[in-house]
């Protein structure tokens, strides 16, 4: 049997973290030993962990990366907390808007040398989650392999520091035909490393978890209810869904409720918002929540109202309980829904997203025949996972 190492940061709710769950899932562990490195053992997905994978022990030295500095620099680890304050301050002098990106490679290359490495040696050695310099620089393995979730045509990033990076992998796995597009639009020499591999998506696993009770009671008779799932940050740009709420209300429709699960940095900046626009009783934070899926059942729309996306796990597990879909024509669009088919894309933009809501709105039978067409595909899609197998 091969050893196989797969590592990631936590596990957190998010969409990352529920894809590495599925694949966990559905792993092969008659043929390989799998050892799981979670730089931290946090999250409320911890208890969704399969028992097969062989969790490793927390090491507190990468575990600081999403601490603050100030609790870095307490806990003992001066290096790390030093190396943090250097990429702050060099990410800094090149400021964008998601100059997050940059101060993580930044942080990452500059506490390398405070970082343990792996004595264990592997078959294989999978980074599931950008940056992936752990794998890269200290675990030894013959065959390295990282993922990509995201959409890199919209992020800032020093492409040279992180092909330094890349070539240190022998392959890396894309979840989707535009993700790959958008990744060699920046990295145009790794094209021979690219392999698809879509996010392994569990059927039976939403729909048993759809059935569970829901803490608040989502009224579909009274109401016409949205949920989205995200985290509260830019990318999901649930600052703009606020705004095209209160464009339906001036248009009338004021019989819609909009329920978002998800936490994030943007919390406070949304409830601001929604205090704006006199939402307080319409678009409502439901939190964190582990199981996402009672909501999205009990929902007459799922919206994914997001600036962009690598491939939103939610959107096809909104598929599979069959619910009519509206997402914004971000990147990577037409490869979660068909138009018109099992979903429908609208504009980017603030009203792009009332427009599309009012269409869904109004058009039962559109509403029905998106449900209709999403009830009748199969989305299982284990066998995807034969691709990762090939390349061990």
């Amino acid at each position: 049997m091969k050893d196989v190492l797969i590592s990631s940061f936590d596990m957190e709710v998010g969409g990352v973290e529920r894809s590495l769950i599925s694949m966990l899932n559905n792993f092969d562990y008659e043929n390989y030993n799998v050892d799981l490195m979670l730089y931290s053992h946090t999250g409320d997905f911890m208890n969704l962990l399969p028992q097969q994978p062989n969790l490793l022990k927390e090491n507190k030295k990468y575990k600081t990366f999403r601490l603050s500095i100030k609790d870095v620099l307490k806990s003992g680890n001066i290096g790390i907390g030093l190396a943090r304050i250097l990429a702050k301050n060099k990410a800094n002098k090149s400021f964008k808007e998601e100059s997050g990106y940059k101060q993580s490679q930044y942080m990452w290359k500059y506490a390398l040398p405070f970082l343990p490495k792996m004595e264990k040696e592997y078959d294989v050695a999978i980074s599931y989650l950008w940056p992936h310099y752990f794998i890269a620089d200290k675990v030894q393995a013959k065959t390295k392999i990282a993922w990509i979730h995201t959409d890199y045509s919209t992020v800032d990033i020093d492409i040279e520091l992180d092909l330094d990076v890349w070539n240190k992998f022998d392959y890396i796995i894309s979840i989707s035909d535009d993700v790959t597009k958008s990744f060699l639009s920046k990295y145009p020499s790794l094209k021979d490393k690219i392999v698809l591999v879509e996010n392994i998506t569990s059927p039976k696993f939403v729909r048993d978890m759809s059935i569970e009770k829901q803490d608040e009671i989502i009224k579909s008779d009274k109401y016409f209810n949205i949920v989205s799932v995200g985290r509260l940050c830019y990318p999901k740009a649930f600052d703009n869904a606020i705004k095209a709420l209160k464009i339906l209300y001036d248009r009338g429709l004021n019989d819609i409720k909009w329920y978002v699960i998800g936490y994030g940095g943007d919390e406070d900046l949304l409830k601001e918002l929604i205090k704006e626009n006199s939402l307080e009783d319409s678009f409502i934070l439901l939190g964190k929540k582990t199981n996402p899926y009672p909501y999205m059942k009990a929902s007459d729309l799922y919206v994914q109202p997001s600036r962009y996306e690598g491939k939103a796990v939610t959107v096809t597990e909104a598929k599979i309980l069959g619910r009519p879909i509206v997402i914004t024509k971000y990147a990577t669009a037409s490869s979660q829904v068909d138009n018109g088919v099992d979903g429908y894309i609208t504009d980017l933009s603030i009203e792009g997203i009332a427009n599309g809501i009012e269409k869904l709105y109004k058009d039962n039978v559109l509403r029905n025949n998106l449900s209709n067409n999403c009830n009748n595909q199969n989305y299982g899609n284990s066998s995807e996972l034969d691709k990762l197998y090939d390349l061990f």
